[in-house]
């Protein structure tokens, strides 16, 4: 018998971190064959795993490779958009969460994939932009939005170093201070290090001749491998023994274990008291209640000074 089939699986459906979930209980399958008898095969095959078969759509084999393209450029989007209006936000005094949960609750947009942040990372969004962009380009019609997409986020990558620069401009500049950096990875629940927003930063701080103290709770062996022994990095076991004596400690990674962090401290073992969350996961108002000069994404700047301040953001 001569079957000729491919499947395609959506991003939704075998995320880093939660495949074996996904697996059992996809939100949708989406398989391209060549032939009937090939969709009624395919249809058996995957009946165990959807309850409602609805979510089971067959298609001609170049709908299904395109589709699942598509949905990843599609959450690409969604993210470089609250991105750039971080960016507006962050002139005009606006809020950023406010932002994304006003919209998030419009039904005809949802709440997915509308958290700012320093650019998404991984294997499947930048490579499937790119090679949906790549795809385009060969076949006479280029994508425009998602070139800037793409910008955006090769942008957005750089926008906590610029955060650290300009905060320390006045202090001498970044040459021989310290930095630790809370998560390698590119996202929770992994040690991917594809793209990670992190290793930008961290080649940032080097080149202008800072140290940095990384740690990770999983992506530690795959960071060194990249990153190789340098004399400027000290790797780090601990949140505690990554803010040992650095002039400010920097989020890049939004792992669970860092929302319950023991600020009180962590403070006391750091030198200078700026602290940059790339994934907005802290309140400013009890930021600076913990004594830090605090900046995150899309929102405004909050300082130890402003403790008593009515104008403090929260």
């Amino acid at each position: 018998m001569d079957l000729e089939f491919d499947i395609v699986s959506n991003p939704e459906f075998l995320k880093e971190g939660n495949s074996i979930n996904d697996f059992m209980k996809p939100d949708r399958i989406i398989i391209g064959v060549k032939n009937q008898r090939s969709a009624e095969v395919m249809r058996a095959i995957y009946s165990p795993f959807m309850v409602n078969h609805e979510r089971l759509l067959v298609m001609d084999v170049l709908s299904a490779e395109l589709a699942k393209y598509a949905a990843n450029a599609m959450l690409a989007t969604r993210i470089s958009f609250m991105n750039e209006l971080s960016h507006l936000c962050e002139s005009v005094g606006a809020d950023i969460n406010w932002i994304r949960k006003s919209i998030g609750a419009d039904d005809r947009i949802g709440n997915k994939f509308l958290y700012p942040g320093a650019g998404y990372g991984g294997s499947c969004l930048p490579k499937d932009v790119k090679a949906l962009m790549a795809q385009a380009a060969n076949n006479g019609t280029p994508l425009h939005l998602l070139k800037a997409v793409d910008d955006v986020n090769q942008r957005q990558k750089q926008v906590i170093g610029k955060k650290i620069d300009s905060y320390f401009s006045n202090k001498k500049g970044i040459a021989g201070k310290t930095f630790g950096i809370l998560g390698l990875s590119f996202k929770p629940d992994t040690d991917d290090m594809r793209e990670a927003s992190s290793l930008t930063l961290i080649r940032h701080l080097l080149d202008q001749e800072a140290s940095v103290r990384l740690y990770d709770p999983v992506a530690m062996p795959r960071a060194h491998s990249i990153l190789g022994d340098h004399p400027s990095i000290t790797w780090c076991s601990s949140e505690l023994e990554a803010a040992t004596e650095v002039d400010a400690l920097v989020l890049m990674t939004e792992w669970k274990q860092f929302r319950f962090l023991d600020f009180a401290s962590i403070r006391k073992e750091m030198k200078g008291h700026a602290f940059f969350d790339g994934r907005n996961q802290y309140s400013p108002e009890e930021m600076v209640k913990h004594g830090f000069d605090y900046f995150s994404i899309g929102r405004s700047p909050a300082y130890a000074h402003q403790i008593n301040s009515s104008s403090l953001p929260v």
